[in-house]
């Protein structure tokens, strides 16, 4: 048993990490807990403002970004190498300008700002490689019961 606590403390488990419910991206019961689509606002400070959160469970992290659609598979590999999935679709429907592919970037993980910040951070350095935009990121998490 001791084994067993040591393997799961090596891959950052506790045992209430074990209990907690499995999200994917695709949940329907997910709703938006948090955002920041001002590129000038820290995620610490989204992170304060968002009374539905919950700092103990999983989100879906969504960064909102435009890219070129000559370059949306190199991205979607690049991505995908750290479990990001990339779809069309999200906030650069309406907010891109001409010629840019719409996309959004998924993914599950437990938030806290510094993550964000180094994603957000990550996805604008890919969008700006790429002759891209981003616009901001949310999270979901299930719907409170």
């Amino acid at each position: 048993m001791k084994t067993l606590r040591s393997a799961l403390a090596a891959l950052g488990l506790r045992r209430t990490d074990r209990d907690k419910p499995v999200i994917s991206i695709d949940d329907p019961g997910l709703q938006v807990v948090v955002w920041s689509y001002d590129d000038t606002e820290a995620a610490s400070t989204a992170l304060a403002r968002a009374a539905d959160w919950n700092p103990d469970d999983p989100a879906v992290l969504r960064h909102h970004l435009a890219l070129p659609g000559d370059v949306v598979d190199t991205a979607r590999a690049l991505l995908a190498s750290d479990e990001w999935t990339l779809r069309t679709g999200g906030r650069g429907d309406d907010l891109s300008v001409s010629g840019l592919t719409p996309l959004v970037a998924l993914r599950v993980q437990r938030l806290d700002a510094l993550h964000c910040s180094q994603e957000t951070s990550r996805m604008a350095g890919l969008a700006q490689r790429h002759g891209g935009e981003t616009f901001g990121w949310d999270a979901l998490q299930p719907r409170a019961e």
